[in-house]
């Protein structure tokens, strides 16, 4: 397996990463971001950015992320496609396990966000990543022409499962509620000739193997009953969210909601690795605020690895 060496290995590719990837670079630190996919994440999917400092009011999400991951680019970073499966924290130099090869870097930021919630169903932890979903965006694609289910009435549920459609032979859709009926979203999703709503319908438990999901428990609220229902994806859609820390090793300390602990420059109890963004657990989940984590772990950066004990306030003097 190939190794790749840099100053700077950012996972995750949304806007606190680019960010991030940004000052570092203009900063001459050898960069790369590590990203899972540029079509997923809390900014890619928004279908329009109104509130963003210096952004017309028509950009989407992911043209506004484009215009992030560009500019990065040209100061010099390096863009990867990669799935990330882990890490190693323990030496001076961190490592990045990817199937394209190991990234050995003098400082790492944790950057993929938050997405999902905390798990509450059977059967959730243990196939989470094998059936088991929180981005059909993400992993829609795994499931063409087979069945899926999706849980929830919020309308992230909805526009996930109208994307599920593009690929699934059949979308099982199970809310605990009816749907409001003259809804235009739950309208649009139900005239999908491959959806089939479950309507007052709780989803119960999720069975596989070691292969990933077979089925689900389904109970009908109507009559008390249970039934399994074959379906090899399940996507849940309930309140809250979740940071994705699935690579992430138990040295790294974590809040009581799953959030990565930092310092005030945004620093791990980790020397050499920095979180930002949404997998901070911050309530203030807006791309603004992950943009501003990622500046102030970039001079952060900047100063630890040039060994300097006061932060450079600009870089370019031009």
């Amino acid at each position: 397996m190939e190794t790749y060496e840099f100053d700077v290995a950012i996972v995750g590719g949304g806007p606190a990463g680019c960010t991030c990837a940004l000052y570092t670079s203009r900063a001459d630190l050898k960069t790369v971001i590590l990203d899972k996919n540029p079509a997923v994440g809390a900014l890619a999917i928004t279908h329009k950015i109104a509130n963003y400092p210096g952004a017309p009011g028509d950009i989407s999400g992911n043209d506004l992320l484009d215009v992030m991951r560009d500019q990065a680019v040209e100061f010099g970073a390096t863009y990867r496609r990669a799935q990330v499966f882990g890490i190693d924290v323990s030496g001076e130099h961190k490592k990045v396990y990817t199937p394209e090869g190991t990234f050995v870097a003098r400082a790492l930021v944790l950057a993929t966000g938050a997405m999902g919630r905390k798990s509450s169903l059977t059967g959730e932890s243990e196939y989470l990543g094998r059936g088991v979903s929180y981005c059909a965006t993400c992993d829609g694609a795994f499931y063409r022409e087979k069945e899926v289910a999706v849980y929830g009435l919020n309308p992230e549920a909805m526009e996930e499962a109208q994307f599920l459609t593009k690929f699934a032979s059949t979308v099982h859709w199970l809310t605990n509620k009816s749907p409001q009926s003259d809804d235009r979203h739950v309208q649009a999703l139900l005239e999908k000739p491959n959806v089939k709503h479950w309507d007052r319908t709780r989803l119960m438990e999720i069975q596989g193997d070691q292969a990933g999901v077979t089925s689900i428990i389904k109970k009908d609220k109507a009559n008390e009953e249970t039934s399994a229902l074959p379906v090899e994806g399940v996507f849940v859609y309930q309140s809250g969210s979740r940071p994705i820390t699935d690579y992430v090793g138990p040295e790294i300390d974590m809040d009581n909601k799953g959030g990565v602990m930092v310092d005030e420059t945004m620093m791990t109890n980790i020397e050499g690795v920095w979180a930002i963004g949404d997998i901070r657990n911050t309530p203030f989940q807006q791309a603004v605020v992950a943009a501003s984590d990622g500046c102030i772990a970039a001079m952060s950066i900047d100063r630890f690895v040039n060994q300097r004990k006061v932060i450079k306030p600009d870089w370019d003097h031009t």
